[in-house]
C-alpha cells in the first residue's frame, strides 16, 4: 500500500505545559487508513505504534501494511511492536540479569565488546516476589518476614544491586514496597509519555511489557501491556520489538450494574468463567458498553489484572473521565494528566457515553446484574461456582471426604485463609468490605477457628494507610489478620509453614484440607504442598471461610458460628451496609497517601542499604554459590548458529494430559526435603530449613532443573500411580524421578520429546518452565495446544513447539512411552506453521506416521528457533550491531 510520508501525520499537541508532537491517527483515517473510525481502541494503539515506528526510521511500512490486511481483508500475518517499557518481578528479574550478565561473558568469549549489550528502553525491577509468609497473626509477623526475606535473599539483592550499576536505565524499587502491578497501577503509568523523537519531543502512548503474566492490570489505565517470560522480557529490554500476530479483538460488552452484596472479585470470577469458556487463548479482550461507567478504576484493575486467567493476551479499558479522575486522585501530576486527556482526545482514544461501540471480532455480553457471589475451585481459576456451590465443588473433587472423620483436623477444613495479592489488593472497596466484616465479626464475639493461617500481604502500602485510618486494621488483627508483609506471598506459593501438628494430621491421616484466598491462581500444589483444594474468593469472603474454618458448609444458609449468647450468626448478618461501604470507598485512600508512598518508592527496609555490591560492567560469579550460578546456556554457542538437525531416535519423557501447567512444570514455592532438587541441596550440606525456596535459587539451574516436572502434584501417565517427579525409562521400563531419567537418556545420546493435551503451559509465564524442559534434553513439545506464554518461551529456548492435527492425540495414537519418534522436515528449513511428518515406531516393529504443526507461528520465531533461542540469537546480533529505539524524553 502506498503510505504517506509520515512527516505529513505529525501534529503539534499542546497541553499541561508540554508542547510536543505526535502521528495523528485522525490525520492517517484520512489519508486513507479509514477502517481507523470503528477500529477497537487497542488496536488504534497498536497501529499508532506502527505508524510511529515507520516515522522513526524504526521499521518499514510492511508491518501497517499488514495490519491494515488483517482489518480489511481478515488475513493474519505477523507485527512488531516496541514496547516504552519494561517491568518485572525479582522472581523472573533476577533470572533474566543472570541471562544478561551470562551473555555478556559470551560475547567478551566470542571476541565483541560487553557494553553492546545494555538496555535500549527504561527497566523498572520490583523486589515483591521473594517474602513468606514465615509468621502471621501476630502484631511481629511485618517485621520479622521482612527481615528474614533480607537475611535469606542478601546474595539475590546484593546481584540486583550490581545490575542495577551495571545496566543504564534499571530502576530497583525495594522489598516492602508493594507488587509490581499496584505500583504500576498507582505510581509509575504515565498513559501518555514523552520520547525524544526525529523532530523533537514526541508524545505517544505509554505502554509496558512485563515479565509476570499479570501485567494486564495497567489495561484498566488504557495502557497496553501484557505478560511475557523472561526470554521475550530480555530482548524487548534490549529493544528488540515483540513479533505477534495481529490480534483478533473479542468486544465484552457490559450492561446493567453489580447487585448489593456482589463484589468485584465475584464479577471476575464470573468473567474469566464466560470468557475461557468463549475461546479467547490469545486474543485481545476489550470491554465495552454502558456498564463501564458503573466500574472504577480498581475494578476495572481486578478484571484486566486476570486476563491471563481467561487466556487472553489483554483485557482492555479504553481512557475515560474515570480514567482522568484516578490519575488526579493518585496524585499524578496536572500536567501529566492535562497531556493524557488531550492527547488521548485527539487521537480519538478517548471514550465518552456517547461513542459508538468499536466494530469487534467477536462479542461476549454480560449483564453486570447477574452476578452473584462466587468462588472458584478447587484447582483452576475458570472452575466458577456461587458461593452456595462450593461445598459441592470440594465434594465432587475429593470424594472420600464425605466418609466420617475423626476428631481434630478434616477433610474440607481450612487450614489457610490469606487476603493477598494481586487480584483484589488494587481494590479499595473490596479491602475495605474485607474490613467491615472483620468489625462486624468482632461485635458479634467471633473469631477465626483455631487451625486457620490467618494473613494479610496488600499489594501496596497505601493499603495498609487506608485500613489503619479508617480504623478497621483493628478487628482484622483480632480476627489473625495482621500484615504480613507487602509482597505476592500466598498468592505466590510463598505460604510459609504449617503449624507442625496440622502437617502431622495431614500426612498421617491423608487429609484433603483447603485454602481460601483472595489471589488469581490455585492450581495444584501452588498454594502449599500439603493442600489438595484451593479456593479463590474476595477479601471478605476470606475472612468468612477464616470464621467458619471449613468450605464444608453454604455460607448463605448456614451460619458461621454462634455469638456470645448462643445464637447463630450468618454471614447476611456480618456482610457491611452498602451505603457505608460506598461512603468508606469515596473518602479513602486519599491523594495525600498515594502522593506520600510516592515519594518514598526507592526507600527500601533497613539493612537494604547496606547490602554488599560490587562494580563493573561484569559480573564476578562466585565458586560454590548455591543461589548465584552463571547460566549455562551460552557456553558452547559460537558466533554462527549450528545447521538445524531433524529429531531421530527421541524417547518419551512424560505424557500428561490437558492444560499442565507452568506451576506443574517449573514449581513454585517449598522445595521438598525428598524432592529431586532437596536431595541435591542436602548433598551438598545444606539443611532443609535453608532450602528457601524455588524463587531464591531461580538462578541456580543445578536446583532449577531438578525442579523441573517436579511439582507434588503432577501426574505422568506413564506412572499413573505415582504423583511428582516419576517416569520410566525405556526400553528398560525402570521408574525413575524424571530428571534422573533424562540425565540417563542424555549419557545415551538420546533426544527426548514431552507429549501432552491441551492448554499446554497455562499459568504464569515461567521462563524456566522452558528453560528446565531445555536443560533435560527435550528437543520438542508434542501437545494438542498451548498457552500464548509458554508455546513462546519454549522457542526462545530452542524447544520445538509441535501441535496434534485435530481429532488426533495420545490416546487416538494408544501411546505407553514405549515407542521412538522421529519428526523430519526441519533440517530442510522450516518455515512459519510448517507441517511437519513425525513417524512414530512401535516396540512390535510396527510405525505410523502423522503430521505435526510446528507452532513457530511468525519468521522472528523461526529465527530465534534456528538460533538456537531468543537470546542467542542477541548476542550474535550485539556481535555485529545494536537495533535502534526511542529514548525516553527529560522533557
Amino acid at each position: 500500500m502506498n503510505l504517506p510520508d509520515p512527516s505529513t501525520l505529525l501534529r503539534k499537541l499542546e497541553a499541561g505545559g508540554r508542547t510536543s508532537l505526535y502521528y495523528s491517527l485522525p490525520a492517517a483515517q484520512a489519508a486513507g487508513f479509514d477502517w481507523l473510525e470503528r477500529a477497537p481502541f487497542s488496536l488504534r494503539l497498536v497501529f499508532e505504534n506502527l505508524l510511529r515506528q515507520v516515522g522513526e526510521g524504526l521499521s518499514d511500512s510492511a508491518d501497517l501494511a499488514a495490519i491494515v490486511r488483517a482489518r480489511t481483508q481478515g488475513s493474519t500475518e505477523e507485527i512488531g511492536f516496541r514496547f516504552a517499557r519494561v517491568l518485572m518481578p525479582d522472581s523472573s528479574g533476577v533470572p533474566l540479569l543472570g541471562d544478561l550478565a551470562a551473555m555478556r561473558d559470551a560475547i567478551v568469549r566470542l571476541g565483541g565488546d560487553p557494553s553492546r549489550l545494555a538496555p535500549a528502553v527504561p527497566i523498572d525491577l520490583v523486589v515483591d516476589h521473594s517474602v513468606m509468609v514465615d509468621r502471621s497473626g501476630s502484631s511481629e509477623a511485618l517485621h520479622t518476614n521482612l527481615a528474614l526475606e533480607l537475611s535469606r535473599n542478601t546474595e539475590r539483592y546484593s546481584f540486583l544491586k550490581w545490575a542495577a550499576q551495571a545496566f543504564p536505565g534499571l530502576r530497583l524499587i525495594p522489598p516492602g514496597q508493594g507488587i509490581l502491578h499496584q505500583i504500576n497501577l498507582e505510581h509509575l503509568c504515565e498513559v501518555v509519555t514523552c520520547v525524544q523523537g526525529r523532530a523533537g519531543v514526541l508524545a505517544c502512548p505509554d505502554s509496558v511489557i512485563g515479565m509476570d503474566s499479570h501485567t494486564p492490570t495497567i489495561n484498566a489505565l488504557g495502557v497496553l501491556g501484557w505478560g511475557v517470560g523472561g526470554l521475550e522480557g530480555g530482548a524487548a529490554a534490549l529493544g528488540e520489538p515483540v513479533s505477534m500476530l495481529v490480534p483478533e479483538v473479542v468486544g465484552c460488552r457490559l450492561t446493567g450494574r453489580l447487585r448489593a452484596g456482589v463484589t468485584a472479585t465475584d464479577l471476575v470470577l464470573t468473567l474469566t468463567q464466560l470468557l475461557r469458556a468463549a475461546g479467547v487463548v490469545g486474543k485481545f479482550v476489550e470491554f465495552c458498553g454502558a456498564g463501564l461507567d458503573q466500574l472504577a478504576v480498581p475494578d476495572r484493575a481486578t478484571l484486566a489484572n486476570m486476563a491471563p486467567e481467561y487466556g487472553a493476551t489483554v483485557g482492555f479499558f479504553p481512557v475515560d473521565a474515570e480514567t482522568l479522575r484516578f490519575l488526579e486522585r493518585t496524585g499524578r501530576s496536572p500536567a501529566s494528566v492535562a497531556l493524557a486527556d488531550a492527547y488521548c482526545r485527539a487521537q480519538q482514544l478517548f471514550r465518552d457515553t456517547d461513542s459508538p461501540e468499536p466494530q469487534f471480532d467477536q462479542l461476549v455480553e454480560l449483564d453486570l446484574g447477574s452476578v452473584e457471589p462466587s468462588t472458584s475451585g478447587p484447582s483452576r481459576p475458570q472452575d466458577r461456582q456461587p458461593l452456595s456451590a462450593t461445598r459441592q465443588a470440594f465434594l465432587k473433587a475429593f470424594p472420600e471426604s464425605q466418609k466420617p472423620a475423626g476428631a481434630g483436623l478434616r477433610n474440607g477444613d481450612v487450614v489457610i485463609a490469606a487476603i493477598t495479592s494481586c487480584t483484589n489488593t488494587s481494590n479499595p472497596a473490596s479491602m475495605l468490605a474485607a474490613g467491615l466484616l472483620a468489625r462486624n465479626a468482632c461485635a458479634r464475639g467471633l473469631s477465626s477457628r483455631a487451625w486457620v493461617k490467618t494473613s494479610l500481604s496488600p499489594g501496596s502500602r497505601v493499603v495498609a494507610d487506608y485500613l489503619e485510618a479508617s480504623g478497621l486494621q483493628d478487628p482484622l488483627d483480632a480476627l489473625g489478620f495482621h500484615l504480613t508483609g507487602f509482597g505476592c506471598m500466598t498468592c505466590a506459593g510463598n505460604s510459609g509453614p504449617l503449624a507442625p501438628e496440622l502437617e502431622q494430621a495431614i500426612q498421617s491421616q491423608g487429609l484433603a484440607v483447603a485454602a481460601v484466598l483472595s489471589g488469581n491462581r490455585n492450581f495444584e500444589g501452588r498454594i502449599h504442598p500439603s493442600i489438595r483444594a484451593n479456593f479463590l474468593g474476595s477479601p471478605a469472603l476470606v475472612v468468612a471461610y477464616a470464621i467458619a474454618g471449613t468450605v464444608l458448609i453454604d455460607l448463605q444458609t448456614e451460619p458461621l458460628g454462634q455469638d456470645s449468647e448462643g445464637r447463630d450468626v450468618y454471614l447476611a448478618d456480618l456482610w457491611p451496609d452498602q451505603d457505608e461501604l460506598a461512603a468508606l470507598t469515596r473518602s479513602a485512600p486519599t491523594t495525600e497517601l498515594f502522593e506520600r508512598r510516592r515519594a518514598s518508592l526507592l526507600d527500601g527496609p533497613a539493612g537494604w542499604s547496606v547490602l554488599p555490591v560490587a562494580d563493573g560492567a561484569r559480573f564476578a560469579w562466585r565458586e560454590g554459590s548455591t543461589f548465584i550460578r552463571r547460566p549455562p546456556f551460552f557456553d558452547q554457542m559460537g558466533r554462527e548458529p549450528q545447521a538445524l538437525q531433524d529429531i531421530r531416535g527421541a524417547r518419551m519423557l512424560a505424557l500428561f494430559g490437558d492444560m499442565l501447567t507452568t506451576d506443574h512444570i517449573s514449581p513454585i514455592g517449598d522445595i521438598g526435603a525428598e524432592s529431586p532438587a532437596g536431595r541435591y541441596l542436602s548433598g551438598l550440606g545444606i539443611a532443609s530449613a535453608d532450602f528457601v525456596n524455588y524463587g531464591a535459587r531461580r538462578l541456580n539451574h543445578d536446583v532449577m532443573v531438578r525442579g523441573t516436572f517436579a511439582n507434588v502434584r503432577l501426574r505422568n501417565r506413564l506412572t499413573p500411580a505415582r504423583q511428582g517427579s516419576s517416569t520410566l525409562v525405556f526400553p528398560e521400563g525402570e521408574p525413575l524421578s524424571i530428571h534422573d531419567a533424562a540425565m540417563r537418556y542424555q549419557s545415551r545420546g538420546v533426544p527426548l520429546v514431552v507429549v501432552a493435551g491441551a492448554e499446554y503451559g497455562a499459568g504464569s509465564s515461567r521462563d524456566w518452565a522452558a528453560k528446565g524442559t531445555r536443560l533435560l534434553g527435550v528437543r520438542a513439545v508434542i501437545a494438542e495446544s498451548y498457552e500464548r506464554i509458554h508455546r513462546s518461551n519454549l522457542i526462545g529456548m530452542g524447544v520445538l513447539p509441535l501441535q496434534f492435527a485435530p481429532g488426533v492425540n495420545a490416546q487416538t495414537l494408544s501411546l505407553t512411552g514405549r515407542e521412538v519418534f522421529d519428526v523430519v522436515g526441519i533440517r530442510a528449513g522450516i518455515e512459519p506453521r510448517a507441517q511437519l511428518q513425525c513417524t512414530v515406531h512401535r516396540e512390535d516393529g510396527s510405525a505410523q506416521t502423522i503430521a505435526l504443526l510446528a507452532r513457530l507461528d511468525t519468521t522472528r520465531e523461526v529465527q530465534d528457533y534456528c538460533h538456537g533461542g531468543l537470546l542467542h540469537r542477541l548476542v550474535r546480533q550485539r556481535l555485529s550491531d545494536n537495533s535502534p529505539s526511542l529514548k525516553r524524553s527529560q522533557a
